[in-house]
């Protein structure tokens, strides 16, 4: 099998991996889920709390895997470093919920999620409106195909732009005196018709953490990082930070511009926040923001998972042909194809929302359980953040586990049997693993 050197496979540099960072964090819930948040809290001090409680987790989470980037510089993220602390049947029930399961599902709710935001931008009754979901996930299945440099620069552009028009709409709520102070006030006051506050909290956390999640993406590009244990850090850490800055800014925003007791509902939301700042064009101007943010987490997730497929079929773990790269473009275009497959199939399906309902559970789990791995080389990790840093992330990660569980138990646990059905399929459907089978390259 063709390989690449490692000079022709590491071709991505801090703008790409940050823009992997920010690209699936900041996306269709930037726009949605401060709104539901201030809405169910009732108070700005709770809501900026809630956001501060989340950021501190993900940036637990970021130094651990900024440590386990540095020991393991290799595309797979996770799956590498579940595969070296537990074992490779423990790694691959990860890969089979994030690559078979979860990333389709994921990818196709930012596409459908996206769609009626075209429609907002075309004229009314436009032919091919349905096929808008479709049309996306494969445009950007073709760019990440044809060239690693090429689609990291696409995607560090759309998340550039994406960042530079969230700052600009924040801007212009300032100079335009549509931002009131007044509006923020009482800080602490819970407003009439916010929920109960034990629910509100517990579901304001989740939602933050969704909003924030994928800020460990970066993780499984790493083998084709340069200077993967100078950026990669930089990457993880000045992703979160960037992140938390702009949901926090966002959030202030969108409550000085609009009252807590105005917002109606999440969806209405970006029609009445574009109508105050922009008038009649409000609407369209809010939709093309929205997309762009789709848009860059489409970017970010098409180019990272389909690296986690590539991984496991590099040590065996899958068939070998997704191990493979293009001869030409030296992208991993048969896992590309795979993810894409997937995920068009569960869009055609409808079916993205229950797989996120179903596998959400796990997915919080194996990042609690990757971030243990720390706890389980056998060189010692050293820095003045741990072992502080990593038990936080996982007694955080466990603490949000349960209140998955509690909310909503049926589909989590539905999701633990689906994951686990992977285990029948390694044991009776993948070729036999030979001693000759590839292992990732390490740096």
């Amino acid at each position: 099998m063709h390989i690449q050197s490692k000079r022709e496979q590491r071709q991505l540099g801090l703008p790409a991996a940050i823009a992997v960072v920010t690209g699936e964090a900041i996306a269709l819930g930037i726009f949605l889920t401060p709104a539901a948040m201030a809405k169910s809290l009732g108070s700005p001090l709770l809501l900026g709390l809630v956001w501060l409680g989340v950021a501190l987790m993900a940036m637990c989470g970021a130094l651990s895997y900024s440590a386990l980037a540095i020991r393991f510089p290799e595309s797979g993220g996770e799956y590498v470093y579940l595969r070296a602390g537990y074992g490779e049947e423990t790694a691959f029930l990860y890969g089979w919920m994030s690559a078979i399961v979860l990333y389709p599902g994921v990818a196709a709710a930012l596409a459908v999620g996206a769609a009626p935001y075209v429609a907002q931008l075309l004229p009314s009754g436009a032919p091919g409106l349905a096929s808008v979901p479709a049309l996306l996930l494969c445009i950007f299945g073709v760019i990440n195909l044809i060239g690693t440099r090429f689609s990291a620069a696409v995607l560090s552009f759309v998340n550039g732009f994406k960042l530079l028009i969230l700052f600009a709409l924040v801007g212009w709520a300032v100079v335009s005196g549509h931002v009131h102070v007044a509006n923020l006030l009482p800080l602490t006051e819970r407003r009439p018709g916010s929920d109960a506050l034990f629910p509100a909290i517990a579901g304001g956390v989740m939602s933050a953490f969704f909003s924030f999640g994928g800020w460990w993406e970066a993780s499984k590009i790493a083998g084709e990082i340069r200077n993967p244990t100078r950026t990669l850090p930089l990457a993880f850490i000045g992703g979160v930070t960037v992140v938390t800055v702009i949901y926090l800014l966002i959030s202030a925003t969108f409550l000085a511009v609009l009252p807590i007791d105005r917002i109606t509902s999440n969806t209405a939301f970006v029609a009445q926040f574009g109508a105050v700042l922009f008038g009649a064009a409000g609407a369209k101007i809010l939709s093309a923001c929205v997309l762009v943010c789709v848009c860059g987490g489409i970017a970010a997730i098409t180019m990272a998972a389909p690296r986690v497929c590539y991984a496991m079929a590099q040590t065996g773990s899958f068939f070998s042909v997704f191990g493979k790269l293009h001869p030409r473009f030296g992208t991993p275009a048969n896992a590309i194809l795979l993810q894409t497959g997937l995920a068009l199939a569960v869009l055609f399906l409808g079916a993205f929302d229950r797989v996120l309902s179903y596998i959400i559970f796990s997915a919080v789990i194996f990042l609690a359980l990757a971030a243990s791995t720390l706890f389980r080389l056998p060189e010692p990790v050293r820095g003045w953040w741990f072992p502080i840093a990593p038990i936080s992330f996982i007694v955080l990660s466990a603490l949000l586990a349960f209140l998955i569980l509690l909310h909503d138990p049926l589909p989590a646990l539905t999701g633990v049997g689906l994951v686990l059905c992977g285990i029948p399929f390694r044991k009776f459907l993948l070729p036999q693993r030979t001693a000759a089978t590839l292992t990732p390259e390490r740096s």
